[in-house]
C-alpha cells in the first residue's frame, strides 16, 4: 500500500481543544481539517469522587467525538500539550477498531488550522 493511499491522520490536542486533520478521501494527496472537537470539561462540583467521575466520563466523551471524525487509521499522528496525547493513544489502543492503527505522538503548541495542516503534510511526507 503506498503512503498516498493509507488512511493518515493527524490530531493537534490539549485536554479542551482537539483540531482533526486528514485526507477527505484517500485519492486526494491534500491534507486539510475535518474538523475541531471541544472537551467542556467538569463543572464545578463540591464533592471530589462525583468531580473525578464527571472528569473521566467526559474524557472519554472527547475522546469517542474525535475518533468518530476518523474512519479506518492507518496510520496517526498525535500533537499537543500536556499528557492527553498519551491518554487518546491508549484509548485508540484499546478500541477494536483503531487497535492495529500506527500511532506516534509528539509534543507541540498551539498552532492556526492552516500551521497544523502544514505540519502534519511535513510529517507524512
Amino acid at each position: 500500500m503506498s503512503q498516498k493511499n493509507k488512511k493518515q491522520f493527524g490530531v493537534w490536542m490539549d485536554t479542551h481543544n482537539a483540531t482533526i486533520i486528514g485526507r477527505k478521501d484517500s485519492d486526494t494527496s491534500e491534507f486539510t481539517v475535518l474538523g475541531h472537537v471541544k472537551n467542556i470539561g467538569a463543572d464545578g462540583n463540591s464533592n471530589e469522587n462525583a468531580a473525578n467521575n464527571q472528569e473521566i466520563a467526559l474524557t472519554q466523551k472527547f475522546f469517542k467525538e474525535i475518533a468518530i471524525k476518523m474512519p479506518n487509521i492507518d496510520q496517526i499522528h498525535i500533537t499537543g500539550t500536556g499528557q492527553i496525547q498519551e491518554q487518546f493513544m491508549k484509548f485508540l489502543a484499546d478500541t477494536a477498531q483503531y487497535k492495529n492503527a500506527e500511532s506516534s505522538d509528539s509534543t507541540s503548541n498551539k498552532m492556526s488550522d492552516e500551521d497544523t495542516v502544514a505540519y502534519f503534510e511535513e510529517y507524512f511526507k
